[in-house]
Parts: structure tokens; C-alpha cells; sequence
């Protein structure tokens, strides 16, 4: 898929992808949270960077795209987050010329770096091989862009979003900057036939989550493993946060130094996709909670090719990968900060504040 830009009717089927197949570098999608406490520059430059980003978009349409693609912040649309295949509002890349097309993957871009968007150019890929396996159906140009509020005004942020991907970003107030949840998904999870045979955009989250429990000792293997069977699905599906209930699995405080390694890389595979700025205040942010209080956690098979689910918990940071539906090939993945999602907990304090003006 070219990096120039998302050109309706173009890219990513894959008979018209002109650089061949993204490489196995591509990576699990990030989301960040910027940060609690007071503002700092990298947060004001990060906030006036996507704001420019956002106001360009919208200043590229016209009028009636324009309607369609703005939304009131307070709107019950911008918790109603979702990646299965439905209907949703916003403008859809579809309805976009070229140049608006590219002002939208500026905005992505406002946001994660070419890793990043390398992850949602194959999201969509993938969505071109559903097409010419399922039909129309399944459309690479169906993924929309909506705006809650107005540009750099607090509060207001976005959201990019179709089947398998949803990425919503928040900035509910100056300084904070909230990336999350942000879902990725991939199916098949192994392409096995034509011209992507062997592509797997999510497997190095797997191959990492597999030697972290090949290097447990029986007994760490024994307290990371949580349920015989894989789940099915995440848990911390939408609305279905409270399911998750307290971090179970192995404490990452009883790994040893190599163990741990392993796990961080495992999270970079998460965290690696966020421009540089938000990336460094994300990486605060796990140290914030304490990294040795978070917990790693298996289910399912450790034969490779049956259905298997793994996380990474903390006291809000969430990582969850689940691969069970299609015989195994089919995967679901998500990054939450389950304290700050859709910027909720700055938007609190930022109503607070105003109430006692």
C-alpha cells in the first residue's frame, strides 16, 4: 500500500500493491495516555500537532463532508466504539477525493509513527483479501473518520475506525493527550494462499508471548496460565470492562531480568507504533503504575496453531491479544488504559475545575 497517501479505490487490494507485501516488521497497534499531572511542552506540541492535523482534514472537505464528519464531543457516538462490520458515522475514505484521503492519513499520522501506520495499511490489506474471498462485503475504502468537537478547543479529539480497527483519541483537556482503547485485528491471522501467502501482521505479538512461557520455569508456567481454553475473545470488549476483574497471571516482580525482557519487548510491540512524544510520555506512564505490578497471563494451547489468548495487566494499563475464531486464524488485539479511555479521567478533572469557577 503506498505511504503517500489512503486514495479511494486504490489501496490496499493486494493485486494493485505496488511496494509487495508489508513486511513481518509490522506490529501490534499502541495507545497512549499523556499524562496525569500538569502539562508539559511535548503534550502542547503533541495537542497543537494534531489539532493542525485535524483542522487541515476538515478544511479539505466541503460542506456536506464536513457534516458528516463532525459530531459533538458530549455525543453518546464517541464511546460507541466498536470492530466488527456495521455501519458507522463519519466519513468513510470512500467518499474522499485523493487529497482528502491524505489528510486524513495525516492525521493518523499526527499520532503513530510509519510503523503505526504501516499496522493500519495492513489491517486494511487484509480487509482486500477478505474481498476477494467473501465479496464486496468487505471493503478496504470502508473505515471512517469522525471528529468529536472542534479542533484544539478542549474538549474534543477523534476517532478511526472499520472492521477490525479502532483507534480514538482524545484531548479532553491541555496537556493530556489520550490514545486508547485502541484495537487492531487480523484476519487471517496467517495469510495461506496467493499473493501475501505467509503474511502475518500481528504474529510477532504471538512469537514474543510464546517465548515468554517456552522460558518460564514449571512453576511461573503454572501462574501464568489462567484457563485451559482460550477465551474466544478479549474480555475488555467493548463495555465489557468490568469483566476483566482484577490482574490475574505470573507478577511480572517474580520474573527474572532476562524474563522481563521479554515482556517489554512484547509491550513494544504495543507501545513501538506512537510518534516519538508520545511514545516516551507512554512509557512514564506503565513506569508510572509500577512495572513490577503488572502481570502476564496465558490461556488456551501452547501448540502453535491452535487458539490461544494472552495479556499484560496492570493497575490500568491492558494489553490483549486473543486468537481462537477461524480455527485459529482469526485475531483480536487491543491496548487500553482502562483509567484513562476516551480521555476520561482528565475530562473529569476538567469539568471539576470548571464547576468550582
Amino acid at each position: 500500500m503506498p505511504h503517500d497517501g489512503w486514495h479511494p479505490h486504490d489501496e490496499p487490494h493486494p493485486h494493485h500493491h505496488r511496494h509487495g507485501p508489508p513486511t513481518r516488521r509490522t506490529v501490534l497497534a499502541a495507545a497512549a495516555l499523556l499524562p496525569f499531572g500538569s502539562a508539559s511542552g511535548q503534550t502542547v506540541d503533541a495537542a497543537q500537532r494534531i489539532a493542525g492535523a485535524a483542522t487541515h482534514f476538515l478544511s479539505a472537505l466541503d460542506d456536506g463532508q464536513r457534516r458528516k464528519a463532525m459530531i459533538a464531543f458530549d455525543s453518546g457516538n464517541r464511546l460507541d466504539w466498536h470492530y466488527i462490520p456495521r455501519s458507522r458515522s463519519g466519513l468513510a475514505l470512500g467518499e474522499m477525493r485523493a487529497d482528502q484521503a491524505d489528510a486524513a492519513r495525516a492525521l493518523v499520522a499526527s499520532v503513530l509513527n510509519q510503523r503505526g501506520l504501516d499496522l493500519l495499511d495492513g489491517v486494511r490489506l487484509l480487509e482486500g483479501v477478505l474481498r476477494e474471498q467473501q465479496g464486496s462485503f468487505r471493503d478496504p475504502d470502508r473505515y471512517h473518520v469522525s471528529v468529536f468537537g472542534t479542533p484544539g478547543r478542549f474538549p474534543w479529539g477523534w476517532r478511526f475506525e472499520g472492521h477490525h480497527l479502532s483507534l480514538n483519541v482524545a484531548l479532553p483537556a491541555a496537556g493530556h493527550v489520550a490514545v486508547t482503547p485502541f484495537f487492531t485485528g487480523a484476519h487471517p491471522a496467517a495469510v495461506r494462499d496467493g499473493p501475501h501467502r505467509g503474511f502475518r501482521l500481528l504474529g510477532a505479538s504471538e512469537d514474543l508471548a510464546r517465548q515468554i512461557m517456552a522460558g518460564l520455569d514449571e512453576q511461573q508456567r503454572k501462574a501464568a496460565t489462567i484457563a485451559d481454553r482460550s477465551f474466544g475473545e478479549i474480555v475488555a470488549s467493548p463495555q465489557r470492562e468490568r469483566d476483566l476483574g482484577a490482574p490475574r497471571g505470573l507478577l511480572l516482580g517474580e520474573m527474572t531480568a532476562a524474563q522481563l525482557t521479554l515482556v517489554e519487548a512484547l509491550m513494544d510491540r504495543f507501545l513501538g507504533t506512537l510518534a516519538a512524544d508520545l511514545l516516551t510520555r507512554q512509557k512514564q506512564r506503565v513506569q508510572e503504575q509500577g512495572f513490577a505490578a503488572f502481570r502476564f497471563a496465558w490461556a488456551g494451547s501452547l501448540t502453535p496453531g491452535e487458539a490461544h489468548y494472552f495479556r499484560v495487566h496492570g493497575p490500568a494499563t491492558l494489553i490483549e491479544f486473543d486468537n481462537t475464531q477461524n480455527g485459529a486464524n482469526h485475531i483480536h488485539a487491543v491496548w487500553r488504559d482502562l483509567a484513562a479511555d476516551f480521555g476520561h479521567d482528565a475530562l473529569a478533572d476538567h469539568y471539576r475545575q470548571h464547576q468550582h469557577r
